[in-house]
């Protein structure tokens, strides 16, 4: 009886380490799931920066060509006041 009740006790045991490694394996298969749901929303952030990054030196092209075409407006400005001045004293 005792042999029996020894196998018995064998037997639980080895059931509640099974389930155990089942749970483990679960935990550890949603934990991995949840990392490359992370590491691919870190990809689309980064990808995203570098974005913002490239359109930001567009941006800041494109302010240097306007402020050259306004500098050119300005001194065509001058020069024509300087004409309008001359044309009025003839």
């Amino acid at each position: 009886a005792d042999y029996e009740q020894g196998k018995m006790a064998a037997g639980g045991a080895a059931d509640a380490q099974a389930r155990f490694g089942h749970s483990v394996k679960g935990l550890l298969t949603e934990k991995v799931t949840s990392c490359g749901t992370d590491v691919i929303a870190l990809t689309k952030q980064v990808l995203k920066g570098s974005r913002s990054a490239e359109l930001l030196g567009q941006a800041a092209r494109n302010m240097v060509m306007q402020e050259d075409a306004i500098l050119h407006s300005e001194d065509s400005l001058r020069k024509m006041a300087i004409i309008t001045t001359h044309l009025q004293y003839q």
